[in-house]
């Protein structure tokens, strides 16, 4: 509730002002704690799978790392209201990897595994690792999406949910600034080394892959995030400045969760 100023002005608690929500591409959703943006896109993910089930048969989604991500994957497993989540027809695979053992602590799918595949009794089969640390871990990887999508009739055969993160720097899965990946039309899997990549080495899904799904959701959150959404809300930013902006889905649909922290456009932009 407002209350009056020494000056006759009205004070605000912040959690009582609306956060603006930011001009970029597809959906935008911008909530107050990331408490709420977490339900947003949990509620989303509950129900597009769902829908995927009824009309496939099945339902593939893509999980990125991160700290942004990673609560997701948490609400998922504790959270009452989501206990009809249908793990029995999902297949799960991983964005992005480095290419480390999975008991790595950097290792994506380590925290996945430890979080959703060990308690939502998915079966063994639908979970699908990148083996990043193997010489061939893009081909294999690559391989084994077109075989297991491949079952789906033409125009079908692609990811239903895709959940990215995005870093300071505009990059997203391990799509990094000015990295030769970026330029991929073909391949829906690639390594990714060199000067341009945060170490170690890692082993990413393409754009071409990616923007085929049928849902990405690009989770934000946290004040450093800010001027990079700024920059995007602008307009027109090169992409291979800030790979994010090259997530534009071919027959989907984009949304952007964003907590109040991140939406902020910083006034000095």
């Amino acid at each position: 509730m407002a209350e009056p100023t020494p000056h006759g002005r009205d004070t605000y608690d912040l959690d009582e002002v609306t956060p603006l929500t930011p001009a970029l591409p597809g959906l935008v959703s911008v909530a107050r704690t990331r408490d709420q943006l977490l339900d947003a896109v949990a509620a989303d993910l509950i129900v597009h799978a769902k829908n995927c089930v009824r009309t496939f048969g099945d339902v593939h989604i893509a999980l990125s790392g991160g700290s942004t991500p990673l609560p997701l994957y948490e609400r998922l497993m504790y959270d009452p209201n989501l206990r009809s989540f249908p793990w029995t027809r999902t297949h799960l695979w991983i964005v992005d990897e480095r290419c480390v053992p999975f008991d790595d602590s950097r290792s994506n799918f380590g925290h996945i595994k430890d979080i959703v595949v060990d308690h939502s009794g998915i079966p063994t089969e639908q979970v699908h690792p990148m083996m990043a640390t193997h010489p061939d871990a893009d081909a294999l990887y690559e391989n084994e999406l077109r075989e297991h999508l491949g079952w789906r009739e033409k125009g079908q055969d692609r990811l239903d949910w895709v959940v990215l993160g995005m870093g300071d720097d505009g990059h997203t899965a391990s799509l990094f600034p000015h990295h030769e990946a970026l330029d991929e039309t073909v391949r829906l899997v690639r390594k990714c080394t060199g000067p341009f990549v945060t170490p170690p080495d890692r082993v990413t899904m393409t754009y071409p892959l990616i923007n085929s799904a049928r849902f990405i959701a690009i989770m934000v959150t946290g004040a450093a995030k800010a001027p990079t959404i700024a920059r995007i809300a602008r307009g027109n930013p090169d992409p291979h400045e800030l790979p994010i902006t090259a997530i534009r889905p071919l027959a989907g649909e984009l949304k952007w969760y964003l907590d109040a922290d991140a939406a902020v456009s910083p006034i000095t932009l």
